[in-house]
């Protein structure tokens, strides 16, 4: 299969057309995009260190670090910087090649915290991986220190659809979420940004969030595919474990509308099967989340040694790419 045109114009009706063909045919069409933009045995390796953990001041229904909510989640300060480059590290050593670091904060704030963040991605960016940070709404000129300290990623989810989105938070809004990707942009650093499905959404929700990604100007480079990870004591812990299929339609359709993106495979993926989790890869996953089974934005995630086994079994192997001590676009 040749490589089809980007599309920026796609219409909600041709992605519902999509997302609801016959399941075995929308694996084939997906896995053919796949193969003709990527490398169809390798998966990106990255791990994901909550640098910050909890007391949030917002309200996303979904999320344990939310401070109004009364959940089993620790609250810890920044951790100190020797301690993240000391993770990074561990995690290049055991075949990550993207390291990511989140912070439980609304928003970056100008203060000895975020010069701290700098200092962290300047280290990252030095031993030679992908470095990204998810940390909140960024104003311009935040973006740009981040940029010019070496950030590879910003991670900035869109969660769901703008139509959705007041039902699952309240304390900023959809055109928050574009505010910030349109400023990350504008700095250089790629686009990390996807969402989560299983919060009550209808597909057409699904659809919609897909089609603002699909239509962006320029595409992000990661789209993170979450399942609810249902979190005790927050509102939506009682919604039903996502079906399987529903995570492999999600997939197959961003790899569809979003071929030159990597697709990853994100929250949810400890609940999943081996095999279940093949028919992800098989649909255009082509991107994980590994690490101790307690760093994935302290939901549980696989361990290590899991994952590798998962990647042999499957005839996988973990994507080995070279990256500069600058931050560049692709």
């Amino acid at each position: 299969m040749k490589k089809q045109e980007l599309r920026h114009d796609w219409t909600k009706d041709e992605l519902l057309a999509i997302y609801n063909s016959p399941l075995l045919d929308l694996v084939y069409q997906a896995a053919s995009v796949h193969r003709a933009w990527h490398p169809a045995d390798e998966v990106q390796i990255s791990t994901l260190l909550s640098v910050k953990t909890g007391g949030c001041p917002e309200d996303c229904s979904y999320c344990g670090q939310a401070a109004r909510y009364h959940t089993d989640i620790k609250v810890q300060a920044l951790l100190p910087t020797e301690t993240v480059l000391a993770h990074a590290q561990k995690a290049k050593d055991a075949g990550s090649s993207r390291f990511c670091m989140a912070a439980a904060w609304r928003e970056v704030r100008d203060n000895r915290d975020f010069d701290r963040i700098i200092d962290m991605v300047k280290g990252v960016n030095e031993m030679g991986l992908e470095v990204c940070c998810t940390l909140g709404m960024l104003t311009e000129s935040q973006a740009q220190r981040l940029q010019e300290a070496g950030l590879y990623a910003y991670n900035h989810n869109l969660d769901t659809s703008e139509e959705f989105y007041d039902e699952i938070i309240s304390t900023r809004k959809f055109d928050n979420r574009l505010e910030t990707i349109k400023h990350v942009r504008k700095a250089g650093i790629t686009v990390c940004s996807g969402g989560i499905i299983g919060l009550g959404e209808s597909p057409t929700d699904r659809i919609s969030m897909l089609m603002t990604l699909a239509n962006m100007e320029k595409h992000p480079e990661s789209v993170p595919i979450n399942a609810l990870a249902r979190v005790a004591g927050t509102p939506l812990e009682n919604l039903p474990k996502v079906d399987v299929w529903e995570m492999v339609r999600m997939i197959a359709t961003a790899r569809i509308v979003l071929p030159s993106s990597m697709v990853r495979l994100s929250a949810g993926r400890i609940e999943m099967t081996e095999v279940e989790q093949a028919w992800c890869f098989m649909a255009g996953a082509n991107s994980i989340f590994t690490g101790e089974r307690q760093t994935l934005l302290v939901t549980p995630n696989p361990g290590v040694d899991e994952d590798m086994q998962l990647l042999k079994n499957l005839g996988l192997k973990p994507m080995k790419k070279e990256v500069k001590n600058t931050c560049s676009m692709n």
